[in-house]
């Protein structure tokens, strides 16, 4: 996976699950560019969907078929480089790990690429908060299924 001089990726570096499979249920991504000795989401995953081989500097691998969506991945990896997606019909839906003061569950927010820019506009769904994470809220953003690709971040209209 390689990012730009800029310091972000583009959706052809991506290992993106196939479309049946973000049609089942939530799955991991990662968007990890990182080649630093660093594992706790290998260490985390309950069912070993994730890997990076023997070298520890590798950047990690999720297998999608074994993903189960569970999104402890999400909150222990430092630099919030995995994100969860899913897709039903025309709706879509992206989890991100998130360490700011919250929105509300409800609420509508300016959906946001990799790069910043807006891209749209989707509902709060759900915020959790994993035993496993220490400060680190899981934000589940709804929004329109084919932006599920782009959307990396959300920022409060206001």
């Amino acid at each position: 996976m390689k990012c730009t001089k800029l310091g972000y990726f583009t959706d052809d570096t991506i290992d993106f699950p196939p479309l049946e499979r973000l049609e089942k249920r939530f799955v991991a991504v990662a968007e990890c560019g990182q080649e630093i000795p660093c594992n706790p989401c290998v260490d985390a995953c309950p069912v070993g969907a994730i890997t990076i081989g023997e070298n520890i500097n590798h950047i990690p691998h999720i297998d999608f078929q074994r993903c189960t969506g569970c999104g402890i991945c999400l909150g222990v990896c430092p630099g919030l480089s995995i994100f969860m997606a899913h897709r039903k019909g025309d709706t879509g839906w992206v989890t991100l790990p998130y360490e700011l003061f919250p929105p509300d569950e409800g609420e509508e927010v300016d959906l946001l690429d990799r790069q910043g820019k807006k891209v749209g506009r989707g509902v709060v769904e759900k915020i959790r908060r994993l035993k496993q994470h220490d400060r680190t809220l899981l934000i589940t953003l709804r929004m329109a299924a084919d932006l599920i690709h782009a959307v990396r971040g959300f920022r409060r209209s206001g």
